[in-house]
């Protein structure tokens, strides 16, 4: 061991080359589709167990059940259920989340406060209550996956857009907090990705837009986007593994974007 090279944290797990998560569990919100699921699969494969949680718990244990991990059926807008819930993990991935498209005039309020809630809030509640156990053992890894509206804005998506900005907010808030404790804190601001989420907001962004749902890739989604072609979920899973792995020590507080170009424009 190098005299530089930090000593190993009693009783942690020693991983393999080909399973360098084995012995550590994973906590993946929003995992029974799209980005979540390719996750959650993607950390299995390097030897993490795997909790699968969802609003939608039978798609959860579908997931869950070929991966070999275990599911979690709640909604996440609800403080209580999450407060009251048996959650214990060495990774979590904060990826559960909505759309609603609409101008600011005609924008639900409840539905912003829903919003707000699954996406900020939630993340906030489950990092509350996990960061005590991962200080406890001395090593710990929250990875939210954020957006390039984290860092960008679009127009007709107000709460979207500020949840995101919130939620890079907080991943730095703690970064702070859990510097010298062995945990980490960082997110994954993917642009449009290839998922049911982004598939659903086509109708929406053509209303919005007036236009035809056949131009609203090109002319509206992809517009400002150099890499003419959406994110694929395994992208995306590789990036907030990446921030799993062993020498991911120091990668704290930063984000990691996978847009295309878009805020290089």
């Amino acid at each position: 061991m190098s005299p530089h090279s930090p000593a190993p944290t009693p009783g942690a797990p020693v991983p393999d080359g080909s399973r360098p998560l084995a012995g550590r569990r994973a906590l993946v919100t929003g995992g029974a589709s799209g980005i979540g699921a390719a996750v959650a699969g993607h950390l299995a494969g390097l030897g993490a167990h795997v909790t699968v949680l969802d609003r939608d718990e039978t798609a959860a244990k579908e997931v869950a059940s070929s991966l070999g991990g275990d599911a979690i059926g709640l909604d996440l807008t609800d403080a209580a259920a999450i407060d009251a819930a048996d959650l214990e993990a060495d990774i979590l991935v904060n990826n559960a989340g909505v759309q609603h498209v609409s101008p600011i005039e005609d924008f639900d309020p409840e539905a912003f406060r829903l919003i707000q809630r699954l996406m900020l809030e939630a993340p906030f509640l489950l990092a509350r209550k996990l960061l005590p156990g991962m200080y406890a053992r001395g090593w710990g890894r929250i990875v939210h996956v954020s957006s390039v509206h984290g860092h960008r804005a679009s127009a007709y998506k107000s709460a979207y857009v500020s949840a995101k900005h919130g939620l890079e907010g907080l991943s730095k808030v703690i970064a702070l907090e859990a510097a010298g404790k062995g945990v980490t804190s960082n997110t994954v601001c993917p642009g449009y990705v290839r998922t049911p989420l982004v598939e659903g907001q086509v109708a929406d962004q053509a209303k919005a837009h007036g236009i035809d749902e056949s131009e609203v890739l090109d002319t509206v989604l992809l517009a400002r986007t150099p890499v003419r072609r959406l994110v694929e979920p395994d992208e995306v899973a590789r990036a907030v593994a990446g921030f799993c792995l062993p020498g991911s020590d120091s990668m704290t507080g930063s984000s990691l974007l996978i847009d295309g170009g878009w805020t290089a424009a």
